[in-house]
């Protein structure tokens, strides 16, 4: 099933939660209270961790006239994010010469390098990445499946970790890549406001192989990433166990899993993203979000 989180319009800070019919034409709307229906798609999460259904379907919405919001417009905890997690990207990035995470030559990590998003940086398909004036411009994209938790664990052992995913939805990892360098830790230069575009919506792990699908970007039209999720250097259940050895995850928690090859800075010169650019992602199972550049 898809999840998605809107407004009924453009015209009110009504937020509503809902389920997306199968041919994606319209969303009927779950009995969430406000404050319930603000946390998005989380919502959804959480009572089906808890083993409480959820509320009964109401109105129904074309999705033609409505706004449509990130799933988890503000995640209550910074989404983890993995880096150099498909073999043909990590040594693109290696040899960019912006790679400060290791040694010279040693391009395939031993273990997942994690860093996290703030919750702010998220936005909806459809709003626009912001390019920082006279802070960066060196803005890369980064197509990427995103894993969702649904459940409270810890000390996952890699068998058992697929039945902590919920779900899935899309995530285009925006970084500066002169701040990803010059600060060595991530954080900063993937964390700034819009740097996360997330959506269009969530969908249940019934509804899409995460570890089988395929992952595309394209900007201007141009496929720039193209590879499937078994080509993930540390898969979903060990991103999953790694994370979880000391960290508690909760329902809703978001894991994004990794970008493959074809990011900007893997040109000779970099393709920075630039004002008036459109970047699309894809990925089979979920659907795509699609963002204008400013």
């Amino acid at each position: 099933m898809k999840f998605a989180t809107f407004k009924p319009n453009h015209a009110t800070s009504e937020i509503l939660v809902g389920i997306v019919s199968d041919d994606e034409r319209h969303i009927q709307a779950l009995g969430f209270d406000a404050a319930q229906a603000a946390s998005g798609v989380a919502a959804v999460v959480r009572a089906q961790a808890a083993g409480v259904s959820l509320p009964a379907a109401g109105r129904r919405y074309d999705l033609s006239a409505i706004e449509l919001l990130a799933p988890f417009p503000r995640p209550a905890r910074n989404i983890f994010c993995v880096g150099k997690n498909y073999f043909d990207h990590a040594k693109e990035f290696a040899q960019s010469g912006f790679d400060s995470s290791t040694k010279p030559g040693d391009d395939i990590p031993a273990d997942p390098i994690f860093f996290t998003k703030v919750p702010e940086s998220v936005i909806a398909s459809g709003q626009a990445i912001v390019i920082p004036q006279g802070v960066s411009e060196a803005i890369d994209y980064e197509a990427e499946l995103a894993v969702i938790i649904g459940k409270q664990a810890k000390g996952i052992a890699e068998a058992d970790a697929m039945d902590c995913v919920w779900g899935y939805t899309i995530v285009n990892d925006v970084t500066a890549r002169d701040w990803q360098n010059r600060h060595k830790q991530w954080f900063m230069g993937k964390s700034f406001d819009t740097f996360c575009p997330m959506g269009p919506w969530a969908v249940t792990k019934d509804a899409c192989r995460g570890e089988q699908t395929q992952v595309r970007c394209f900007v201007n039209g141009e496929c720039r990433q193209n590879a499937s999720t078994t080509d993930l250097i540390f898969k979903i259940p060990k991103l999953i166990a790694t994370v979880s050895a000391g960290i508690t995850l909760y329902p809703g928690d978001i894991i994004a899993t990794g970008t493959p090859v074809g990011v900007g800075i893997g040109f000779k010169p970099p393709k920075y993203l630039q004002r008036g650019d459109r970047v699309r992602v894809e990925i089979d199972g979920i659907g795509a979000i699609e963002n204008p550049v400013i």
